[in-house]
């Protein structure tokens, strides 16, 4: 995967709407906090000061990664995608043959995880064993809970 960040357009479009939000609420409200604790006076022992900056700081450092993520980031789009084996963006319905239990995951880029969804890194334990992977093809992971086996029921986009 190199340098390059892979997102679906989505993700994409969300990145940017908050970058947006940052470069223009967000530095407008640190920059009226700072002023209004400059008003204050004494600016050696103006803890208000003081945090208003630091908060100041944390903001420019979120533009920054914010900012690095976009300009490496490549939009995929799951039309463009095989459906032959695993890649990235695939829904992939698999069995757990430990527990027999059928759980479908969604591969993503680590930006883009979120296990409450279902959605997974590629570079997680289970990503990376799905990845490339066919219908029935049976993929063993390391797990918390020790050596776990799924059967790749299912491959869509």
């Amino acid at each position: 995967m190199g340098d390059a960040v892979y997102l679906t357009e989505e993700k994409f479009l969300e990145l940017q709407q908050k970058l947006v939000e940052l470069k223009t609420k967000g530095r407008k409200e640190v920059a009226q906090k700072i002023a209004e604790a400059r008003s204050h006076g004494d600016l050696s022992e103006n803890s208000e000061y003081d945090a208003a900056k630091h908060q100041q700081e944390l903001l420019e450092i979120e533009i920054a990664k914010l900012e690095a993520t976009l300009s490496k980031a490549q939009v995929i789009r799951p039309e463009e995608l095989p459906n032959d084996k695993v890649y990235i963006l695939s829904k992939v319905k698999v069995k757990n043959l430990k527990l027999n239990k059928v759980i479908e995951y969604m591969l993503v880029s680590p930006e883009e995880a979120d296990f409450e969804k279902g959605k997974i890194s590629v570079t997680s334990p289970i990503g990376k064993a799905l990845l490339g992977k066919k219908t029935g093809d049976v993929v063993e992971f390391q797990a918390p809970a020790g050596k776990t086996q799924l059967e790749i029921l299912e491959i869509n986009r």
